[in-house]
């Protein structure tokens, strides 16, 4: 039986922009001090919500040591590292691996996609280069390519890939892979509004979006259901379900760095080719934030 990376509530971190549209590091370390102090159980840097298909190679490296440096320790950092290219992937994860991560999320191959055995060979390739655990991050409504559970199941079998980000909303092959996978390969809900469904199935917690916004409600949601306390879990979720639905309203991170500015974070713009929210969003988004407090 494998140790989960981590279990609770991870938050996928924005990476905060200058106004002309640098990384803004100083608000990235204030930002995780904030998520640390506010119950986050673990750091996701440089994955989808963190735009890292526009960042550099440079400038992903260097989120990624000051996330570690940011988090000195007290939580787990979580880099992603995911590729179409897997001699790029292999050459990010060690790199990633040397700036101190953690573990590593890497997203299946976009684009050019392969097949199942290419995803065995894809991720097995990166796993037999680092030393540090590897949680698959299955989203095909990005990348066109689903895991199949007989390939979690290949998969697990290596010592270092860890677990799952489950974000095909598809809850039979989150069944099924429990079944087969046991505590061999871990899920962490991939879809805020899922996260419940998911850890009833026996999921570890979320990795999230809306809680770069309000950490502390992920934090007891997912505490109170690891808990087994599903009704205090339920009561929260269902009270808080319209953010978690309204951050993705138009294409993450669009609305959550809009609500993240809209409530005093300075987070700063997107990079194209994201772009500002239309003000039917923004004024849902607005409601929602006012409803709740946070402006």
């Amino acid at each position: 039986m494998k140790t989960p990376v981590f279990t609770g509530s991870g938050t996928a971190l924005v990476t905060p922009m200058q106004g002309d549209g640098s990384v803004n590091y100083a608000k990235l370390e204030e930002n995780i001090e904030f998520q640390i102090k506010n119950g986050t159980d673990a750091l996701i840097i440089c994955g989808t919500t963190g735009e890292a298909p526009t960042l550099a190679h440079d400038e992903h490296v260097e989120c990624i040591r000051v996330c570690v440096g940011a988090a000195a320790g007290r939580v787990p950092v979580i880099a992603g590292t995911g590729s179409n290219h897997t001699d790029y992937a292999v050459e990010l994860s060690v790199e990633a691996e040397k700036a101190g991560a953690d573990a590593l999320l890497m997203a299946t191959p976009y684009y050019n996609r392969t097949t199942q055995l290419g995803l065995v060979k894809h991720f097995r390739a990166v796993a037999d280069k680092v030393n540090i655990p590897i949680i698959l991050y299955n989203i095909p409504g990005r990348t066109g390519m689903a895991f199949t559970a007989e390939t979690y199941e290949t998969l697990a079998a290596h010592p270092l890939i860890n677990g799952v980000k489950e974000a095909s909303g598809n809850m039979v092959l989150v069944a099924e892979t429990r079944s087969r996978c046991g505590d061999e390969l871990y899920i962490w809900s991939g879809n805020d509004q899922e996260t419940l469904t998911i850890m009833s199935l026996g999921g570890k917690g979320v990795i999230a979006v809306s809680s770069n916004i309000a950490p502390r409600v992920l934090a007891d949601i997912c505490r109170a259901a690891l808990d087994n306390d599903y009704r205090a879990a339920e009561k929260l979720f269902t009270e808080w379900f319209p953010l978690f639905n309204d951050m993705f309203v138009e294409n993450n991170p669009m609305p959550v760095k809009y609500a993240m500015n809209k409530a005093g974070f300075n987070v700063g713009p997107v990079r194209m080719p994201l772009c500002e929210l239309m003000p039917a969003s923004e004024k849902r988004i607005d409601a929602t934030l006012k409803r709740f407090g946070l402006i």
